[in-house]
């Protein structure tokens, strides 16, 4: 059996727009200090209540396994119009002396219940949380600098990767964002360039990283947000700039006109067999 996964509920303190479009939700939960753990880029998933709910119904403690290796059976044997919806997150930062985790949500329109719940978020609010599991950890490989680029999804880690890197590291970031009133702060040890690319003056994620030049010595790559722009990323950096494909760590958090609530398609399960074979031959 693989690692168990902890469900648990968590319970909104405080609530703070930090851009326009992003606001940082700070929760509290009796399992978090059990779970959190000292490295940058934990993901878990957040369960939302459906309608005429004030608090997700989760799968029942006593449920075969329903917290290891089959919990998403559990969740799934939930009547659907009482299975909480769940979306995937990266907690922004865990503060072990209040016992505090920081979530960031990106509110960008009001057709996804994360962004629907993330505006009217109040202290007093309660969600479900499955995770974080430091089974589906994959560090970053030993390199001489490193490449992180992402939308404003990707943000959250890409804060903890840097505020985690060692002093002096050099690493290159590029991240799209709406406009410049969505920049946030990251601050770092290492040594860090930050180029912000603007949908609204036509940027693109995909020709800055093109126009970042690369430095010399051995590099790695982080890339995550928009999946096809993921994809184009990552082929890029492998095939025209010649990194090594274990090099590159990518990961697709959202598709255009798709929801995580959708089937997969045929290019999200042959990207996953990718992955798979991947991750054996490592």
């Amino acid at each position: 059996m693989g690692q168990a996964l902890a469900v648990s509920y968590v319970r909104v303190v405080g609530v703070e727009r930090v851009t326009p479009r992003t606001a940082r939700v700070t929760f509290t939960g009796d399992a978090l200090a059990g779970l959190m753990e000292d490295r940058p880029d934990q993901q878990m998933k957040l369960c939302f209540p459906r309608e005429g709910q004030d608090v997700p119904r989760l799968p029942e403690p006593d449920a075969d396994d329903a917290y290891g290796m089959r919990w998403y059976e559990a969740y799934l044997a939930i009547p659907e119009s009482e299975r909480p919806l769940m979306r995937s997150f990266t907690v922004r930062g865990y503060d072990p002396g209040s016992g505090l985790m920081a979530v960031d949500f990106v509110l960008h329109g009001e057709e996804g219940p994360a962004a629907r719940w993330g505006r009217r978020a109040r202290p007093g609010d309660v969600l479900g949380m499955v995770g974080p599991s430091s089974a589906y950890a994959r560090p970053l490989p030993a390199a001489d600098w490193l490449l992180l680029a992402g939308d404003e999804t990707a943000l959250p880690a890409i804060g903890t990767i840097l505020e985690a890197l060692p002093a002096g590291m050099r690493a290159l970031v590029r991240a799209e964002v709406a406009d410049a009133a969505e920049e946030l702060p990251l601050d770092s040890p290492g040594d860090v360039g930050v180029r912000w690319v603007h949908r609204d003056r036509g940027g693109s994620l995909v020709d800055a990283v093109r126009a970042t030049p690369l430095p010399a010595g051995s590099g790695a790559a982080w890339l995550a947000g928009e999946a096809s722009t993921v994809r184009a990323l990552r082929r890029h950096l492998v095939e025209e700039r010649g990194m090594d494909r274990g090099a590159v760590e990518f990961s697709g958090y959202w598709r255009r006109s798709l929801t995580q609530d959708d089937a997969p398609t045929e290019e999200d399960l042959a990207w996953a067999r990718e992955r798979a074979a991947e991750q054996a031959a490592e």
